[in-house]
């Protein structure tokens, strides 16, 4: 357990999940922490995160810095994917090693699995066949990590914990229409959906004026914003599939997914990070010492399109949900098996409905307390 003075890096605090993990552990009395932004400090620049390792010697890190982003920007950035997360890794994990933290937790990803992984997926069948093609830099990537915290305990006796959890949502998500996750980008479209709807105009310029939207059209990048004339606005959100009559998705709505409230996710990983050393994650008197990673979720699902469906619900848009077939679908299925987190202690309460009411609550209140500091 580690005490309540120790001094705690956050890598990624202002993130989805790092920001959950920091206000949970000071709700919990854990008030010695420490975070940069990226423009105070570039993990993939070595010798900073060096220097920063040195100046702050912390206690334990939480790794949930990462270079993340939906389908579309998996598809086309796959060298940043790897790259970037690679480099992360190799700084934190290595200078941590240097400066004899405690204690590590490094988030992953269940993206990690193979494509035609067994369902629900349990951690043993890691690197058992091929990765979805999608997302397969950033897999290994991710992949890396876990096996670096794996090795680095193997050889050293280190105590740094991975954990993989399921796809995530929650507040200070990143709605992005096409780099951002499944989840909130269809709330964020399905709201503009809804303005336009109704004609609401001030409504689309309150959510555009907050988060400008770009398309590029022949190489020729186009911002629309609060600023810009309705013809414009209408042309860039049709791009997007958004239009006052229908909300066009990608796929076909049939691939299963689950979901986990990002700040369950931050509950379960500080209950790892303070309650399970590595000898917890393995079988007593196992050989071959492997897939020590902890899988992080629900263990339930339900299709893209029944989320869509109860977005619409939620929102109240009056209009259609069409699907785009010519788009990849992603995994057609990928549950994990939660058997080890149970195991370990601790269960998810937030269900579907409750996390689609509570995330579309801050996504507007987000819109009301920015257009009123406007």
């Amino acid at each position: 357990m580690l005490d309540k003075n120790a001094k705690i890096y956050v890598a990624g605090h202002h993130g989805l999940v790092g920001s959950a993990i920091w206000n949970n552990l000071m709700q919990r009395g854990y008030t010695n922490l420490v975070g940069r932004s990226h423009r105070e400090l570039d993990l993939l620049d070595g010798a900073a995160v060096k220097a920063f390792f040195d100046e702050e010697q912390p206690d334990a890190v939480v790794l949930a810095a990462a270079h993340v982003g939906g389908i579309m920007a998996n598809l086309q950035y796959r060298a940043d994917f790897i790259y970037q997360n690679l480099q992360i890794q190799q700084n934190v994990i290595g200078e941590s090693f240097r400066h004899g933290v405690k204690k590590l937790l490094f988030l992953g990803s269940t993206c990690i699995y193979p494509r035609e992984a067994p369902q629900p997926m349990k951690e043993e069948v890691l690197l058992t066949s091929p990765l979805e093609y999608t997302n397969e830099p950033y897999a290994i990537a991710k992949i890396a990590g876990l096996k670096m915290c794996e090795s680095f305990n193997l050889q050293y006796g280190t105590n740094y914990i991975a954990v993989m959890p399921t796809n995530l949502y929650g507040p200070n998500d990143n709605f992005h229409l096409e780099n951002s996750h499944v989840l909130p980008a269809m709330i964020r479209k399905i709201h503009l959906a809804k303005c336009l709807n109704e004609g609401d105009w001030e409504a689309v310029r309150k959510d555009i004026g907050l988060r400008p939207v770009s398309v590029v059209c022949d190489g020729v990048k186009r911002v629309v914003d609060a600023a810009s004339a309705e013809a414009d606005i209408l042309d860039v959100l049709a791009h997007y599939g958004i239009t006052p009559e229908a909300v066009t998705l990608w796929g076909t709505g049939k691939p299963l997914r689950e979901f986990l409230w990002s700040e369950e996710m931050a509950d379960a990983s500080v209950h790892v990070l303070l309650n399970v050393d590595f000898k917890d994650t393995y079988a007593p008197g196992e050989r071959d010492i492997r897939n020590c990673h902890i899988n992080v979720g629900t263990g339930k699902e339900l299709t893209i399109r029944e989320v869509a469906e109860k977005i619409m619900a939620e929102i109240g848009f009056k209009g259609e949900l069409r699907w785009d077939a010519s788009k990849p679908d992603g995994t057609m299925r990928k549950l994990t098996d939660v058997t080890k987190l149970h195991r370990l202690g601790w269960h998810h309460t937030v269900e579907i409905d409750e996390g689609v009411y509570r995330l579309y609550e801050w996504y507007l209140k987000g819109i009301c307390i920015n257009h009123q500091g406007h």
